[in-house]
């Protein structure tokens, strides 16, 4: 099988991004973006998607965080287009469901070729630290518009935000495992009646 590597540099007037993405790595992690919590939550994609990824980011953090973390959700799904490649052989679908203490969350995703996403996080609270939950949305979006999937988000239940937004990334990753797992079943072919995604 080919190395499923990529290395993306975004540059815009308000950031300056370079992710390195390994899909067949170990779950390793090295964050750099001035955002401790999405610092974390990125490593729990890496982690429990056994994902190696970097991700440098400089942005303009002076004003809030906004652009820093949707740029950096649109090139982690560029990387994540050009790490998968034609998508011959894989199992193309994933979903999991993870708890955290009350809170439960659930993710599916299909690397379709169309993007779309269903975000549905009931939040009792506008921010986790300083970090407003409003951007989980905008990280998502610019993933899923650049990755070309289609992702379903759902926490299920929690009353701890913190819980809640970790037991989406969690999921996310393990999500991301099994789709993006080879079926050795599906060699050379592609996962579509159309034959193409």
């Amino acid at each position: 099988m080919a190395e499923r590597t990529a290395s993306v540099e975004r540059n815009t007037l308000e950031t300056r991004i370079r992710v390195r993405i390994n899909l067949d790595g170990r779950g390793q992690s090295r964050l750099v973006t001035g955002v401790p919590f999405l610092e974390h939550m990125l490593d729990q994609v890496a982690r429990h998607g056994l994902i190696d990824l970097e991700i440098e980011c400089q942005g303009d953090l002076d004003i809030d965080d906004h652009h820093t973390v949707e740029d950096i959700g649109i090139a982690l799904g560029q990387a994540m287009a050009l790490a998968v490649g034609d998508k011959k052989g894989l199992c193309r679908y994933g979903h999991a469901y993870v708890p955290l203490d009350e809170a439960l969350s659930r993710v599916v995703v299909d690397f379709s070729g169309r993007p779309g996403l269903q975000l549905h996080i009931p939040f009792n609270r506008a921010s986790i630290g300083r970090f407003d939950v409003e951007l989980f949305q905008e990280f998502f979006q610019g993933f899923v518009n650049h990755a070309q999937v289609t992702l379903h988000i759902d926490n299920l239940r929690g009353s701890n935000a913190h819980h809640q937004i970790e037991t989406v990334f969690k999921a996310f990753g393990r999500a991301l495992r099994m789709a993006l797992t080879p079926d050795e079943r599906m060699a050379g072919q592609m996962p579509s009646t159309k034959g193409c995604l």
